[in-house]
C-alpha cells in the first residue's frame, strides 16, 4: 500500500458566492480570524503526512503563489522592531523546497478537469484532493483520518458528512451499502455508488461528499475522456462513479466540524467558531460577540 504524499488542491474558482470580497482577492486567501482560509487547509494537510502541495490556479490567482513566498522587506521590519512571534507566524506557511507546485487550469473546465490538470505532478501513485475553501476543524486532522482510513481498507476514501435530507440535492451523495464498518474516529463504509446532485427526493443516502478524498491514480484515465456532467463541466463525482466500477471505494463519515468558507454564513461561521477556541482570543472574542446577540 503506497503512501500518500501528494495532495492536489483546485484553486482557479471565480468565489462567485463571496463576491464582491473575492473580486481582487481569491477567496482561498480570505481570512478566518488572522489566517487565510488556506493557511488551514495546508496546515491540515502537512499533519496528514502530505509532502507535496499541487495547486491548480487560473487568471487573477497570482497571489495565491506570493502569499507562499518570502515578503523580505516585511520580514526584515518585523525582525527590526522585534516582533518576533508575528514573524515566525508568518514564516510557518512558507513551504520547503519543493514542497509545492502551481499549474494553470487554463478554461474553468470543472472540478474533474482541474484534479486532470495535475497529473503529471501526481504520477502514478495514490494522492489526496482537498477543496481549499473548507476548513475543517477536528481534533485529529480531518484529512489525517481518511489516511488512517486508506491505511486500513486500500483503494479510495472520500470524506462525506451527513446533511438533512431535505437538503440533498445540493450536494454529491453517496450510496452506501447496507452494512456498516467501525472507525476509530467515525463511521467507514463501502460505497456502492455516488450521484452529484440529484433531484430532490432521490438521493440514495443523506451522506455528502464532504471536499476531502484519497484517489487512485487511475482516476485520470477516466478524467482524461472529459466527458461532461453537470452543469456542462467535467465533474469528479461522475469519475468516480465510473471508477468503482472496478475499484474499491469507501466513504468515512469523519469526526469534526465542516466551515464551508465559499459561502457568505459559512465564513461568518468559521470567523466566529475558531475565534472562540482560540485561547489567546476567546474572552475578548466573546465580549465582543454578546452585546451584538442581545
Amino acid at each position: 500500500m503506497r503512501p500518500i504524499r501528494k495532495a492536489v488542491l483546485p484553486v482557479a474558482g471565480l468565489g462567485t458566492r463571496v463576491l464582491p470580497g473575492a473580486k481582487t482577492t481569491p477567496k482561498e486567501l480570505l481570512n478566518v480570524v488572522d489566517r487565510p482560509i488556506l493557511s488551514y487547509i495546508v496546515e491540515e494537510g502537512r499533519a496528514a503526512g502530505i509532502e507535496h502541495f499541487v495547486f491548480i490556479t487560473g487568471r487573477g490567482k497570482d497571489a495565491i503563489p506570493d502569499y507562499f513566498d518570502h515578503q523580505v522587506e516585511l520580514e526584515l521590519q518585523l525582525r527590526a522592531k522585534g516582533k518576533i512571534e508575528m514573524l515566525d507566524a508568518m514564516l510557518a506557511d512558507l513551504p520547503k523546497p519543493g514542497e509545492m507546485s502551481f499549474l494553470r487550469q487554463m478554461s474553468p473546465l470543472g472540478l474533474g478537469h482541474a484534479v486532470w490538470c495535475a497529473r503529471e505532478v501526481i504520477g502514478d501513485e495514490p494522492f489526496a484532493v482537498m477543496l481549499p475553501d473548507v476548513i475543517m476543524d477536528a481534533e485529529r486532522p480531518v484529512m489525517a483520518q481518511l489516511v488512517d482510513a486508506y491505511h486500513k481498507v486500500g483503494g479510495n476514501i472520500i470524506g462525506v458528512e451527513a446533511v438533512p435530507e431535505s437538503e440533498t440535492h445540493k450536494y454529491g451523495v453517496i450510496a452506501p451499502k447496507p452494512h456498516s464498518g467501525g472507525h476509530a474516529l467515525g463511521k467507514l463504509v463501502e460505497m456502492t455508488g455516488m450521484v452529484e446532485k440529484p433531484p430532490p427526493g432521490t438521493a440514495p443516502s443523506n451522506l455528502s461528499i464532504a471536499g476531502r478524498y484519497i484517489l487512485q491514480p487511475e482516476i485520470f484515465a477516466v478524467l482524461g475522456r472529459h466527458e461532461t456532467g453537470a452543469g456542462g463541466e467535467i465533474q469528479l463525482t461522475d469519475a468516480m462513479a465510473r471508477m468503482l466500477e472496478t475499484q474499491d471505494f469507501h466513504a468515512l463519515e469523519y469526526a469534526g466540524t465542516t466551515h464551508d468558507c465559499g459561502d457568505k454564513i459559512g465564513l461568518l461561521r468559521a470567523n466566529v467558531a475558531l475565534a472562540l477556541k482560540r485561547p489567546d482570543l476567546a474572552a475578548a472574542a466573546r465580549a465582543a460577540l454578546e452585546p451584538l446577540l442581545r
